[in-house]
């Protein structure tokens, strides 16, 4: 049994280390142009090891056109084309910059209550030469992990586990660093019994008054309660192809349509984009991605988010903890705030 265990565990680590190695390119539907063009440039380059041919300039020349064609559909995306970005499978996930970002990272496990909730991980880590404490929700980077990491939806056992690491960074002074990227929060029964919305509102109400610094990224998906259960924060910052937003565009298509074939409408009523966030100032800033995605190069958007991340974290503890406290609630409470006109005829 012990073998079995030990072999199992080898396996997903394995998994996890090899995929951005091991993985075939994966268009998308909006990705077809490119796909065909990456398909004859195959062709071209099969066709230069089969015998004495020059294919330097056919191979430049497709070369330029995909890099000209990504540009073109990159420009001008959809806010649902923005939702297939941040669920593209070869996407990095919060693992994958946990372990390029930061160094020493130590997980721990459990919320002192339950069990451990694999679809939320944390721990210690340290940036650079920082101490930080680290939460991300984690998909999985393939289908068994999926299935181990629940999709990335947490139950409530998460979001305690997620509090109870949030308290330890307050008790030993250091910054919190979250990652959200779910579809939402578990909706099973067995997760409403156990206080699903009762221990997302404690950790927006904890969060909302702990005494260090906090980020958090919307790394991908940023879905509901879910993603804010961990979201709550001094500031916080959206990846250019990520969402955020009360529900997933299919969902809101089945309640308004009674389908899911007006997803994509749904989408743009949404105004679910990290432009959009910007724009109604829900969010403090967008940082960039890499042309055609994060998964296209995972390492340069690694080395922005950790550039990002020293930049924000440098700014915010030259503050007092009472003046960033103030400063987020405030923030916080002037969101939805809006000013009425009076109508014609009325003073």
């Amino acid at each position: 049994m012990l073998s079995f265990l030990i072999l199992t565990f080898v396996t997903f680590v394995c998994s996890s280390i090899n995929l951005y190695n091991s993985i075939s390119m994966v268009f998308l539907d909006f990705e077809k142009p490119l796909e065909h063009l990456h398909d004859q440039l195959e062709k071209v380059k099969e066709l230069g090891t089969q015998g004495n041919i020059d294919i330097s300039k056919m191979t430049k020349d497709l070369e330029v056109k995909i890099k000209d064609k990504r540009k073109e559909i990159y420009t001008n995306l959809t806010g649902w084309q923005k939702v297939q970005l941040s669920r593209h499978p070869e996407r990095p996930y919060t693992l994958y910059y946990i372990e390029s970002i930061f160094k020493k990272f130590i997980e721990l496990h459990g919320d002192r209550n339950f069990k451990d909730d694999k679809a939320i991980i944390g721990g210690l880590a340290r940036l650079d030469d920082t101490s930080v404490v680290v939460i991300g929700h984690q998909k999985g980077v393939n289908t068994k992990m999926r299935q181990y990491r629940n999709f990335g939806m947490a139950n409530p056992e998460g979001y305690r586990k997620a509090l109870r690491l949030m308290k330890l960074a307050e008790r030993f002074k250091m910054p919190v660093i979250t990652f959200i990227d779910t579809p939402g929060a578990y909706p099973g029964i067995e997760a409403e019994e156990r206080g699903q919305a009762e221990a997302i509102a404690r950790n927006l109400f904890e969060m909302a008054q702990l005494k260090v610094p906090i980020l958090c990224y919307v790394i991908g998906e940023g879905a509901s309660g879910g993603a804010i259960g961990i979201g709550l924060g001094d500031r916080v910052f959206m990846l250019e192809n990520t969402w955020y937003s009360v529900i997933s565009p299919e969902s809101c298509s089945s309640i308004l349509w009674h389908s899911w074939d007006y997803k994509e409408q749904a989408a743009e009523a949404l105004k679910l984009t990290s432009d959009h966030m910007s724009e109604m100032g829900l969010i403090d800033g967008i940082v960039p991605e890499p042309l055609g995605g994060a998964h296209t190069d995972p390492e340069t958007m690694s080395k922005t988010l950790k550039a990002h991340i020293r930049k924000n974290l440098t700014d915010l503890s030259k503050l007092s903890p009472d003046r960033r406290i103030r400063m987020r609630i405030e923030k916080y409470r002037n969101m939805g705030k809006f000013e009425t006109k009076p109508t014609q005829g009325t003073k």
